[in-house]
């Protein structure tokens, strides 16, 4: 079992942590990435992390872009290496539909 909300902070700190990596795989299993600064963790914890889906080849239409990135906080791991500007941390995340359902594109939902 992975760490807590609470551990995954102290961790952070205790690494020095300033980035966040987003990590989700498209239809062809190719690993992508959204970047953010440590001060929107607690947005993207929430579920509250957008992206546009119409921009990942076969996700969805421009129409339809809007989607959601849910940390699974089980995947938590900070990078070992570290820049001038501090330690990259990442999960790996589940996508979600604007009305809160699992994404049916979405590899880790249809594994």
């Amino acid at each position: 079992m992975g760490l807590t909300r609470e551990e995954i902070f102290k961790k952070i700190d205790e690494e020095n942590v300033k980035f966040i990596r987003l990590q989700f795989t498209d239809m062809l299993g190719t690993i992508k990435n959204v970047e953010i600064p440590l001060s929107q963790l607690d947005k993207a914890l929430d579920g509250k992390m957008m992206f546009d889906g119409s921009s990942i080849e076969g996700f969805v239409r421009i129409e339809e872009s809007d989607m959601y990135l849910v940390p699974d906080l089980d995947t938590f791991v900070v990078f070992p290496w570290t820049s001038e500007k501090g330690k990259v941390a990442r999960f790996i995340c589940d996508i979600y539909n604007p009305d809160e359902t699992p994404f049916e594109g979405c590899p880790r939902y249809n594994l």
